[in-house]
């Protein structure tokens, strides 16, 4: 191992780990899952935490705030310097936020530490209204102004966020809102309070490439409106490397609980140390397709797909409100072997397609019309108990894994209940070794099957996810955003398992993803989507080297594809 390279000095430490460790169990059965972290995080600095999943950084984040999962154990000293000003001379005595009283923590909940979290459907409240949860957010720092100039804050901070039409998405709930949008959300709502310290879990995740630049430049642009009060710190976890280029100051790198390197991003990019960061650093999605046979049968047909869902908006009382086009007359054949990989912004109907594909739109308010033909079947027309028997045949893997993974069940439940259903014959000892090989398949094994999804990290749990969705051993599969929650190595390893099971048992994806490095890699045809039309379709390194439009072009330049 390397020698961590800690030679940044930091004039007005704001937040620093001294020997800091999370540990979960007693005895010998203790487990380290932060292992003696020193790292220091300065007034106005960006730092960076990198590295695998379950390496520790949520963990590490969630700390400051208290926030730790039950049953974890901390020891070391976490110092708060919150109440730093711009022009001192001299640091202030810091506070040891492990050892202050619960409500003293609550105090400095949002106030003068806010977070992101890395999965905001969890994280939002289903029952208000996004524009009410900001609205809350800024009272909380400005309580003395008006409802309706909170209310013109809040429309504000979803516009700078670069939500589309902030007054009308301001009375929206989070289950109407996209993945992407409900994470520019979670932003506006963190940032309503004007922290001293921000720590980003993963906050450009569910954003398109060009979105997740604009969010990172309003993060620095409000980290230089901070100065005078001192300035506003950013502790950014993500699997992004690209972004960290872009954004930090500083890179920090953690490997199994352990700080293994520290230094400006320059040096850690340029010049990495440790072995395990330079495999970090060079890791990049790989193209090793198979070509599509000439006479593969077409699985999946849709053939001028729409869907539309009621207005919000409020009409005379005779007269009925337009619908809202989510999905406008698209179309496309999938063949066996075959990937088509569908991008475009947030809110542009990628996950609705997907959702349409699957047959999961039809008891909610939407309207769909055209056809969508499944292994020669009319989906649109099949009865439920004839849907069911197909459901091996056509699979998915969703975007959030942490909503679509079952609480109550551990590992061994959630990956075995598919076979309970479409193989009801096979044994126990059957059932057991076939959700083990699915298991090491993902980079997982046997100590997972007795544990529960909130014992995982992100990148863990949509491992669980991707192995429950393969062990039917499918012919269709739909990859809602399949590696948004996986750190660059393991994203390649999954990429890499999941083009080697195309390749033996000629599976089709349907691929939706912002990540365009994963497109580019995994699919023999795009679809560009913009407000619900596709605006291009073709092979895929044609459309990246000679897009025609510009909307398209303006999303490989933001990705640095061409």
């Amino acid at each position: 191992m390397s020698t961590v390279n800690q030679s940044h000095k930091l004039v007005l430490p704001l937040l620093r780990y001294e020997d800091f460790s999370i540990t979960f169990g007693s005895g010998r059965r203790e487990k380290f899952a932060v292992s003696h972290l020193d790292l220091e995080i300065g007034v106005g600095e960006r730092v960076a935490l990198v590295g695998e999943s379950g390496s520790g950084k949520t963990l590490t984040a969630l700390a400051p705030l208290r926030l730790e999962p039950e049953g974890a154990k901390t020891s070391g000293r976490i110092l708060w310097s919150g109440n730093t000003q711009s022009g001192q001379e001299h640091t202030p005595t810091p506070v040891d936020l492990l050892s202050l009283p619960i409500q003293d923590i609550r105090d400095i909940r949002g106030r003068e530490i806010a977070m992101v979290f890395q999965e905001p459907m969890t994280a939002l409240n289903p029952l208000f209204t996004v524009g009410n949860q900001i609205v809350e957010a800024v009272q909380v720092y400005q309580p003395l102004i008006s409802n309706a100039d909170c209310i013109s804050a809040a429309i504000d901070l979803l516009k700078k966020t670069g939500i589309p039409e902030p007054e009308k998405r301001f009375h929206s709930y989070p289950h109407q809102l996209s993945g992407g949008q409900r994470q520019r959300a979670m932003i506006a709502m963190a940032l309503a309070c004007k922290p001293r310290l921000l720590i980003a879990d993963e906050p450009t995740t569910a954003l398109d490439v060009s979105l997740r630049l604009q969010i990172l430049d309003l993060l620095k642009e409000l980290q230089e409106e901070s100065k005078d009060d001192g300035g506003m710190a950013i502790l950014l976890i993500t699997h992004d490397l690209n972004l960290v280029k872009h954004f930090a100051h500083r890179v920090a790198v953690l490997n199994q609980g352990k700080l293994i390197e520290v230094g400006s991003t320059k040096q850690v990019f340029e010049h990495p140390e440790d072995a395990y960061t330079k495999a970090l650093v060079n890791s990049r999605p790989v193209r090793n397709l198979a070509p599509v046979m000439p006479l593969a049968p077409a699985l999946l047909k849709a053939d001028n797909l729409s869907v539309s869902y009621p207005s919000t908006e409020s009409v005379a009382w005779f007269k009925q409100a337009p619908r809202h086009q989510v999905l406008r007359k698209v179309g496309f054949e999938l063949k066996q072997g075959q990937t088509i990989g569908i991008i475009g912004e947030s809110g542009s109907g990628k996950t609705t397609l997907g959702m349409a594909v699957l047959g999961l739109l039809g008891d909610s308010a939407a309207q769909i019309t055209g056809e969508v033909d499944v292994l020669g079947h009319d989906w649109q027309k099949l009865k439920p108990v004839e849907r069911r028997a197909m459901r091996s045949s056509l699979q998915v893997i969703f975007q959030d894994p942490f909503g679509s993974l079952s609480p109550r069940m551990n590992v061994m439940q959630i990956i075995s209940e598919g076979l309970d259903v479409h193989f009801p014959k096979l044994s126990a000892t059957e059932r057991e070794s076939r959700v083990l090989d699915m298991l090491r398949e993902v980079g997982m094994d046997r100590s997972a099957l007795l544990r529960y999804p909130h014992e995982f990290s992100g990148g863990q749990r949509q491992r669980i996810a991707i192995a429950r969705a393969l062990i039917l051993k499918p012919q269709i599969l739909v990859l809602d955003e399949p590696t948004s929650a996986l750190d660059v190595s393991i994203q390649k390893q999954v990429l890499a398992l999941l083009t080697e099971l195309q390749k033996k048992y000629n599976l089709a994806y349907l691929m939706i993803s912002h990540d365009l490095a994963v497109i580019r890699a995994m699919s023999h045809e795009v679809m560009v989507l913009k407000a619900g039309k596709v605006v291009e379709f073709g092979d895929t390194e044609t459309l990246i080297q000679n897009p025609r439009q510009a909307y398209t072009k303006a999303l490989f330049t933001a990705a640095e594809l061409t």
